[in-house]
C-alpha cells in the first residue's frame, strides 16, 4: 500500500468535496425540475395555456441548468477517478449518484406522462375543431350572386 503525502490527500480531499457539492447541486436542479414537471401536469389537466407556457419556458432554463452541471460534473468524475480510483470510503458519494439515478428516472417518467397528456390533449382538440361546422358554408353570399348585365350599351352625341 503506497504512503500519501499530505499535498495528495488534500488534492484528493478537495476532489471529493467538489464532485460532492456538483453532485449534491445537479440532485437539487433534477428535484427541481420534478417539481416544475408536476406543476406542468397540472397546467396540462387544467388547461391553462398561460401556466403550460411558463412551465415550459422554466422546464427549459431548468433542463439548461443540469447540462451546463453535467459539463462541469464529467470532468471532476473523471479526475475523481483517476485519484481515487476504486475505494471503500466514496460510499456517500455513490449514494449521492444513485440517488441522481433515481431522480432522472421519475424526472423521465413524469416527461413522458406530461407528453401523453399533451398529446391526447392535442388530440381531443383537433377532434372539436373538426366537428366544428361553420354556420355559413351553405350559404351564399349577397356579392357572389351574379345579376344581369345589360347588353346594349346607347351613346347619346
Amino acid at each position: 500500500m503506497a504512503v500519501l503525502t499530505q499535498e495528495e490527500l488534500n488534492e484528493r480531499i478537495a476532489v471529493l468535496k467538489r464532485f460532492r457539492r456538483l453532485l449534491e447541486k445537479e440532485r437539487d436542479k433534477f428535484r427541481e425540475y420534478l417539481i416544475v414537471l408536476e406543476k406542468q401536469q397540472d397546467s396540462i389537466v387544467a388547461e391553462d395555456a398561460a401556466a403550460l407556457l411558463a412551465h415550459t419556458e422554466l422546464e427549459q432554463q431548468v433542463v439548461a441548468n443540469i447540462t451546463d452541471l453535467r459539463k462541469v460534473i464529467v470532468p471532476v468524475n473523471a479526475l475523481y477517478r483517476d485519484l481515487h480510483g476504486k475505494q471503500d470510503d466514496v460510499s456517500d458519494v455513490e449514494k449521492l449518484q444513485q440517488d441522481l439515478s433515481n431522480l432522472q428516472t421519475e424526472v423521465l417518467a413524469q416527461n413522458e406522462k406530461n407528453r401523453d397528456l399533451l398529446r391526447n390533449h392535442i388530440s381531443r382538440i383537433r377532434t372539436q375543431l373538426q366537428s366544428l361546422r361553420n354556420p355559413y358554408t351553405a350559404k351564399r353570399s349577397v356579392y357572389a350572386e351574379k345579376t344581369a348585365v345589360g347588353s346594349f350599351i346607347e351613346i347619346e352625341a
